[in-house]
């Protein structure tokens, strides 16, 4: 046993500068967009970075951080780990916003700005008055004019099941609403001059009970897509695949602390004593879930490990008793004991590894998620002590 855990620790280790130089690396060669919101409080700004994160309305809100005196960035999945960040500029409609320190401050990193009005909303001069001076101190970045809620101008009615925005490249396509088609005949002239291109969009909840909950919402993907400078374009497009080697950063520093700590729990369930293993096993694996949440930088409670733990199916507790029993039978039970304490313990770590890299990416896992990796890990470290074994 003491030959094994002296491999699992020997095994090629990352310390915490080596992962800092490394990821600073990563990051510095990949160009993060940054999508300048603009708009006032209650125009739509959250629900498209809902829409493009997937991420749960109330986390955004809690994730944008200030960054100026109106202004707030929100990274997405998170600050350690950003692929593409937001600015959302709050107070628009205050007497006293000044967009020059937005200016100056995201003057050379906005990529894009997104302008977001409600369709029917006309009280809007003092959005247009600080558009104008953004516009004026940037001409060449793109500016997108989404206007919202479009259903408020056909309340009660579903969206024209033929998308008339769909096709068309004209700004006012035949088929609208004729409230829809007035109020954006008047938008488009307040704002003439202050926009790129021009995407109508209307995100609803589910309970609304809209066909389409989402609607323009591909023709606004594909328009940051079009907007964003080439570079950043395709980073926009291959968010995955820029996760993916900043997640093996995170697994090689992980593995060797839940190889580690799986390691002494096998040692501790060999013990030939029944029971005795059971509380050691289990301040291991609780010892093990708040090591990886700091290496994470993910918060975590004793509740939260009570709830994700019972989501894996796991009354570890209960199966360790169980298996504790074996210790009556000499020898054949303490191997089996130390081979499923092994195991669990190493799954545990496993699927907590998974779930924090899932939070990193702005995906809550759910219950029947956490289970199914569970089970994956449980049967990966069933062929891994086995393999261990053979080679002892």
């Amino acid at each position: 046993m003491m030959n094994m855990l002296k491999r699992w620790f020997s095994r090629e280790k990352m310390d915490d500068q080596e992962y800092k130089n490394a990821k600073a690396a990563l990051l510095e060669r990949v160009p993060i967009p940054v999508l300048w919101l603009f708009g006032k409080t209650g125009s739509g700004k959250s629900s498209i970075v809902r829409y493009l994160t997937g991420v749960d309305a109330v986390e955004i809100g809690s994730g944008f951080q200030p960054q100026t005196q109106f202004s707030s960035i929100y990274e997405f999945p998170d600050q350690s780990l950003p692929i593409l960040k937001f600015l959302d500029t709050r107070g628009i409609s205050e007497a006293n916003y000044d967009p020059a320190e937005d200016i100056d401050e995201f003057e050379g990193i906005a990529h894009l700005m997104i302008v977001t009005v409600r369709v029917m909303d006309h009280s809007l001069e003092e959005l247009i008055t600080a558009l104008k001076q953004i516009r004026k101190s940037s001409p060449s970045r793109k500016i997108l004019l989404v206007f919202t809620s479009l259903h408020d101008a056909y309340p009660g009615e579903q969206h024209p099941e033929s998308d008339p925005f769909g096709e068309s490249t004209a700004l006012l396509p035949e088929g609208l609403h004729e409230n829809l088609k007035r109020s954006l005949e008047l938008q488009l002239e307040r704002f003439e001059g202050l926009f790129d291109r021009v995407i109508p969009i209307d995100f609803t909840p589910k309970q609304e009970c809209f066909d389409e909950p989402n609607f323009g919402g591909e023709r606004l993907k594909l328009a940051i897509i079009q907007s964003l400078p080439a570079a950043y374009r395709y980073h926009f497009l291959q968010m995955d695949e820029v996760v993916s080697p900043l997640t093996d950063l995170q697994r090689k520093r992980t593995m060797p602390t839940i190889l580690g700590t799986s390691g002494l729990a096998a040692t501790a369930a060999a013990v030939p004593v029944p029971w005795v293993d059971i509380p050691v096993v289990m301040g291991l694996q609780t010892h093990l879930i708040y090591r990886l949440a700091r290496i994470h930088s993910q918060p975590i409670d004793g509740k939260t490990i009570a709830k994700i733990t019972g989501a894996l199916g796991g009354r570890i507790a209960v199966r360790a008793a169980l298996r504790g029993a074996l210790k009556f039978i000499p020898w054949v039970g303490m191997a089996a004991n130390s081979a499923a304490a092994f195991a669990m313990t190493y799954a545990t770590g496993m699927a907590w590894n998974w779930y924090f890299i899932e939070i990193d990416k702005g995906h809550v896992p759910n219950e029947a998620e956490l289970r199914d990796v569970f089970q994956t890990e449980l049967r990966q470290a069933a062929d891994l002590w086995k393999t261990t074994r053979e080679k002892d």
